[in-house]
């Protein structure tokens, strides 16, 4: 068999309009892979050793069920298709996991566990973060398989069940048992599109990290008639201290927090990118953050701060007293060009050098956030996808330098050493985390035609020159 490139997409829409896609969707969906749930263990396990499986029956692959190396933690399943020695190896991504169903809260007649068809939307926990989006990459490596009778490259399908929880785990996961698969590119369907009309590219993510401030100067309250202008208040100290981390305008104050300069791939990927205004979501304070950024720059190529919480007193009681202690927690979101290992340091020097030494810092860990990453926008491999996609859809794709949110692309990039790219089918107003979530039927079935034509050109050869297979840390393949 050969066949062309056409009839791959052919095969893989009529996945879509035969049913074949939403039947599959179906059963992944129905799975209730809650990781924040930790007595849903035994789906995930199901989901990895039974589910997937069974989906991929009859494509070739081999491999199994890998254990977390962390108590308590989500599986993974690794499973690899080999065609043959030098022909590149394709690491292929998604998550089996779901954040919790949240079931009573969703509107009439819809259930987080089923697949329900509304007005073009397609309703259910996962239908776009992530099983909708990893489906995708399947079924359309299916219609390839179909169309020429072989792939033409290797494939490593990994499928994680700890993403919703920050991937505990993965890290060690894809050390100890892909890099002997030696891939020479990662590639993640998930996320968002910044527009339902113009495909995408994402090629790392930014960092996070959490922390308390806090101020406590006494063991309890005291009277506020009697001690207010005598004992100092710790919220106006805090409030302080808060002034001179982040400006009225909304700009970081801390030296280090910030990049130097941001790369000028970077600043181009950042021009080129088009935004489609959603209902529902906001307009962007244009008098706020670094001035003299673009919308683009300020979310893909700059840190943020935000007060994600904040306390003194009782809020809902109110007393009439001078209050013993304040608090608040911060988030910071930073590129790869900011260490996030700095961040902490960075403020005490800040907070010190401006007199705010009662204010102590308290690293907190919301949940396991991702590290910074980002690929080059000029690598090889990314050009090479980005002319796939053009020529699928004859439109150039947003290439965004990094996701704003979280996702592993580090561990990826760190452990393997590969370029990380992701194809995001999802939508800004998908409610993902949230009731009522759903992916836009349009773009599965895009999704679906896009993805084939990434799989058909690498297949034909369409990819940049192979490396020698020798990993990031010098041991020859």
């Amino acid at each position: 068999m050969s066949g062309t490139r056409d009839s791959a997409i052919t095969r893989a829409r009529a996945a879509f309009t035969g049913g074949q896609y939403l039947d599959g969707l179906r059963r992944l969906v129905a799975v209730p892979t809650e990781s924040q749930n930790p007595a849903r263990s035994g789906e995930l396990q199901r989901y990895c050793a039974e589910i997937i499986p069974a989906l991929i029956e009859g494509m070739g692959f081999s491999g199994g069920v890998v254990a977390n190396p962390l108590p308590g933690r989500g599986p993974a399943l690794i499973t690899e298709r080999r065609e043959g020695e030098g022909l590149p190896t394709v690491l292929v991504y998604g998550h089996g996991d779901v954040v919790r169903g949240m079931e009573d809260r969703w509107s009439d007649g819809l259930d987080p566990w089923s697949v329900t068809i509304r007005d073009g939307k397609w309703y259910g926990r996962g239908t776009a973060d992530n099983k909708g989006q990893h489906l995708i990459a399947i079924e359309a490596l299916r219609a390839v398989l179909q169309e020429r009778g072989r792939l033409g490259f290797n494939t490593v399908l990994l499928i994680e069940t700890g993403e919703e929880v920050g991937s505990p785990g993965l890290r060690e996961i894809a050390r100890d048992h892909c890099t002997a698969f030696h891939p020479d590119v990662f590639i993640g369907l998930d996320g968002p599109r910044q527009s339902t009309h113009v495909p995408e590219l994402r090629l790392g993510c930014r960092g996070g990290v959490a922390f308390d401030l806090r101020v406590r100067l006494r063991d309890r309250a005291h009277h506020s008639g009697h001690w207010g202008g005598v004992l100092a208040d710790p919220a106006v100290l805090l409030a302080h201290a808060l002034a001179s981390i982040i400006g009225e305008n909304g700009r970081i104050l801390v030296e280090g927090w910030t990049p130097q300069t941001i790369p000028e791939g970077v600043r181009r990927a950042c021009a080129n990118l088009i935004f489609e205004d959603l209902p529902g979501l906001p307009e962007p304070d244009a008098w706020w953050g670094e001035p003299g950024l673009t919308k683009a720059e300020r979310i893909f190529g700059w840190t943020s701060a935000v007060v994600l919480a904040g306390l003194t007193g009782f809020p809902d009681a109110p007393a009439n007293a001078v209050q013993a202690e304040a608090k608040l927690r911060m988030q910071v979101r930073h590129t790869v060009d900011v260490a996030g290992a700095d961040i902490i340091p960075a403020l005490r020097r800040h907070l010190d050098a401006r007199g705010h030494r009662h204010v102590e810092i308290v690293p907190v860990q919301e949940r396991e956030m991702f590290a910074a990453s980002r690929t080059d926008p000029d690598d090889p491999w990314i050009v090479a996808l980005a002319e796939s996609l053009t020529r699928s859809t004859g439109q150039a794709p947003n290439l965004v330098p990094n996701s704003s949110g979280g996702n592993p692309s580090a561990i990826f990039a760190e452990e393997l050493g590969v370029p990380v790219a992701w194809v995001p089918n999802g939508h800004a107003g998908s409610n993902q985390h949230a009731p009522d979530e759903h992916a836009l039927e349009p773009l599965l079935r895009e999704g679906l035609a896009l993805m084939a034509g990434v799989w058909w050109d690498l297949g034909a050869g369409l990819h940049p020159p192979l490396r020698n297979r020798r990993d990031r840390k010098g041991r020859a393949a």
